[in-house]
């Protein structure tokens, strides 16, 4: 009997509580419905909102990655504040103050845990709100050369000039120099040329403009110049310098060769000499004796017959 009593005031307690949660069901019924409504209008809202501002995004930076970042955060902030006017309506604060704070706590473990990821990524914002550079351009950076093939918010990808695909990490692009080829669409070229010491060097200045006025994509507004600038070993060294229009890097390595057989085909009509290298040997010799007269020794020796060495051995 007693064990039946038991079950009964056992069920009788669980009755109770099921009648309880059942009447604060209906109570929170309105909440709850208001809650539910004003989710399903965040995420309307935020839709709408994204895709508007997605449509004027393109005007203010030329970034696609810049802007879908933008447009992500965007729809997750209105999210966020829909999320929590809807646990407001419920009544649940206590738990809007834990996810806040739950929310600082995990960002803040992530922080640490990927700061080279949060570097590249700040970085690559950085860069492409500032655009240093843009998808096509010749740079010249951490020693790599080559043409951008993409910019992302993690990575710039440079094709090298002998085909090579190099991903650079943003924060590595950002913290080291980095030279822009293609900013102004020109290049100047210098290239040193050696000439003999007898040569005439006003005529040899002449010459050389001459030769080079038809270069490949010169640019004719700038002057060629033609500067002495060293007495070498064997030949007085001069700077051949001119300007170029560059988009690809073969403008620049073309025009540079064009450069070289112009001057070459210029110097060999005028009859100027570009020397070989000059050495000059100087033997020691023992005692102070000079070199030609150690060897009229050495060839009287064997003309007389007699060999040389200690003894005549």
């Amino acid at each position: 009997m007693n064990y039946i009593e038991d079950l009964n005031e056992t069920v009788g307690l669980l009755w109770e509580k099921l009648e309880a949660w059942g009447d604060q069901a209906v109570l929170i019924l309105p909440n709850l419905l208001l809650a539910i409504l004003l989710v399903i209008l965040t995420f309307y809202v935020a839709g709408f909102v994204r895709n508007w501002a997605g449509k004027f995004g393109s005007r203010f930076s030329h970034s696609q990655a810049l802007v879908n970042l933008f447009l992500t955060l965007l729809y997750t902030g209105i999210l966020l504040v829909g999320f929590f006017f809807a646990l407001s309506v419920l009544r649940l604060d206590k738990v809007v103050v834990s996810l806040l704070a739950g929310v600082g706590v995990v960002g803040l473990a992530l922080g640490f845990a990927f700061k080279d990821i949060a570097a590249n990524f700040i970085s690559g914002i950085i860069i492409a709100v500032q655009r240093p550079f843009r998808v096509g351009d010749n740079i010249e950076t951490n020693e790599y050369f080559g043409t951008i093939e993409r910019i992302s918010l993690r990575t710039i990808d440079i094709r090298q000039v002998t085909g090579e695909m190099v991903h650079l990490p943003n924060k590595t692009v950002f913290e080291n120099p980095l030279t822009n080829f293609s900013i102004y669409g020109t290049r100047r070229i210098d290239l040193e040329v050696g000439i003999s010491y007898a040569e005439d060097l006003e005529r040899v200045q002449r010459v050389v403009t001459e030769a080079l006025q038809e270069v490949k994509n010169r640019l004719v507004t700038r002057d060629i110049e033609v500067m002495f600038d060293a007495f070498g070993d064997s030949s007085i060294n001069f700077k051949a310098r001119f300007w170029v229009s560059y988009r690809r890097e073969v403008d620049y390595v073309s025009a540079r060769s064009d450069a070289i057989i112009r001057i070459k085909k210029a110097f060999d009509a005028n009859d100027i000499l570009i020397p070989f290298p000059i050495r000059t040997l100087d033997f020691g010799i023992k005692g102070g004796e000079k070199l030609n007269e150690q060897l009229r020794s050495v060839n009287a020796s064997f003309k007389s017959g007699f060999p040389l060495g200690n003894n005549g051995q």
